[in-house]
């Protein structure tokens, strides 16, 4: 069983998301556990403050280390364990980096808020730091559930089918092909007839074809990597 815990602000946030769908049925079913660490939780004054202001006078907040870091230290359990500070200066997140996350025995995702985290806190536990696109959000909770996600579907037996899981875009290096379902036409567009042919190797070759186009067309980059 994969142990994934989340240091977040907004622990009823993610409890919430994570009873939901494919992530509630992985728990149920004993392929993952999920934790959550609140670092207000750790404080020590009254008000339990968790953010001060900056060194060098560059605005907004940041949460303090030393509630994130107890946070962090309570929920160690495992020898093999992966702490991924979620943070938009991180290395791109990959499906690549999913299943490496995957194969740790504890992922400790951590979440940032306000103009993020004290740096220390990067420097004494980051295993990965991971930024999910060239955008800034307004808390890591949301990043932290992608990539919970994409490392919790590809744990063995989550989705039921490895084919399923074959087909992902991404899982030869390349989008996946346009996909079709009944009905034979709808509103005018039609399937195309090497769908409906029957011949595998026919089909297996269009799928590849429309998976290099698609990937030339939207991902160069990937063509490049391969």
């Amino acid at each position: 069983m994969l142990l994934v815990d989340f240091v977040t602000l907004f622990p009823d946030w993610i409890r919430g998301s994570l009873e939901q769908s494919i992530m509630n049925r992985a728990a149920l079913a004993g392929h993952v556990r999920f934790r959550t660490a609140n670092p207000r939780d750790y404080c020590y004054d009254q008000h339990r403050k968790v953010d001060d202001v900056p060194y060098g006078g560059h605005a907004g907040m940041l949460l303090r280390a030393e509630p994130v870091a107890l946070a962090i230290e309570e929920l160690a359990v495992a020898e093999r364990r992966a702490v991924v500070v979620v943070e938009p200066s991180g290395v791109p997140f990959s499906q690549a980096l999913a299943a490496e996350l995957g194969s740790f025995e504890q992922v400790t995702l951590v979440c940032g808020h306000y103009e993020g985290i004290d740096h220390r806190v990067e420097e004494s536990f980051a295993t990965h730091v991971v930024s999910i696109g060239d955008y800034v959000l307004t808390n890591g909770e949301l990043p932290a559930l992608v990539i919970a996600d994409a490392i919790v579907r590809l744990l063995p037996g989550v989705l039921g089918s490895a084919d399923s899981l074959a087909s992902d875009s991404f899982g030869n290096g390349l989008l996946s092909a346009p996909n079709y379902t009944r009905p034979e036409v709808w509103r005018g567009m039609a399937v195309p007839e090497v769908l409906k042919s029957g011949d595998h190797k026919k089909i297996e070759r269009w799928q590849r074809e429309q998976s290099e186009q698609r990937t030339r067309e939207r991902r160069p980059d990937l063509m490049q990597e391969s």
